[in-house]
């Protein structure tokens, strides 16, 4: 990145992560002999993030304890009621004046290269915030990304709350986002929990800015496996394979 940018991040990393079959937190499972999270804080940095706020939640003091540097804060969601309400829960231990970054801590396989140009994107554009999406021909279970006519992002709809149609699209959501904090404030503000899953979902921030008159935009990454979320063991020892071709180049 070019020029001083107060860039800070939050990184939700609270889920119990029941389908790893184990106690310990899903964010502290190993990926080439670092707990996932440590991946997800080591892109941040070298992606120019200056001050990290890490939303913990199971076993939060033990998370705490393996992860803890100087430019972490820890903040506690109790209970957690979405990954909008995670991020409110942050939103007090972020800096005023610049940009964050939202990132997931089970998702250690971004790269340094994509943050940058997601981050940058971002003040280039002027945008209030930019999604990092990704085009696969099923997007599965991923929130899928509507737009305009004329290509400008209108909103996320979430897999279980969208019609046939809206599933029928193939770029999704990452969950991976640039926000000037002073919109992600005001936005985080307004959320509601009128959706199936009755909980605060962070992509309507997204949709009230648009509706505001702000500017949304996106930012895609034609490598899926750059924003694979690990949910079990299956899909870390996939995600081990692509890490490990990755190193070899």
């Amino acid at each position: 990145m070019t020029g001083r940018t107060l860039v800070d991040a939050v990184v939700l990393a609270a889920g119990k992560g029941t389908r790893m079959k184990s106690d310990l937190p899903k964010v502290l499972h190993e990926l080439a002999g670092r707990p996932l999270l440590a991946h997800v804080l080591a892109t941040a940095r070298a992606a120019g993030v200056e001050r990290t706020v890490v939303v913990v939640g199971h076993q939060a003091d033990r998370v705490r304890e393996l992860c803890a540097a100087p430019d972490l804060v820890f903040v506690v969601q109790e209970p957690q009621l979405g990954t909008g309400h995670a991020v409110q829960v942050a939103a007090p231990a972020l800096r005023d004046g610049g940009w964050t970054v939202i990132l997931a801590g089970d998702v250690p396989l971004l790269t340094v290269a994509t943050l940058r140009r997601l981050i940058d994107g971002t003040r280039a554009s002027g945008a209030a915030a930019t999604v990092l999406t990704c085009v696969v021909a099923d997007a599965g279970a991923y929130g899928r990304i509507v737009k305009d006519a004329r290509g400008n992002l209108v909103r996320i709809v979430e897999a279980r709350d969208a019609t046939p149609r809206e599933l029928a699209i193939g770029e999704f959501n990452s969950g991976v986002y640039c926000f000037r904090t002073d919109c992600l404030r005001e936005a985080l503000a307004e959320l509601t929990t009128d959706n199936d899953q009755g909980e605060y979902y962070l992509t309507d921030t997204l949709g009230w800015l648009v509706a505001r008159g702000d500017a949304v935009s996106t930012v895609t990454t034609s490598d899926s496996a750059e924003v694979v979320g690990i949910n079990t063991v299956a899909e870390l020892a996939a995600a081990e394979r692509l890490f490990a071709a990755r190193q070899r180049g």
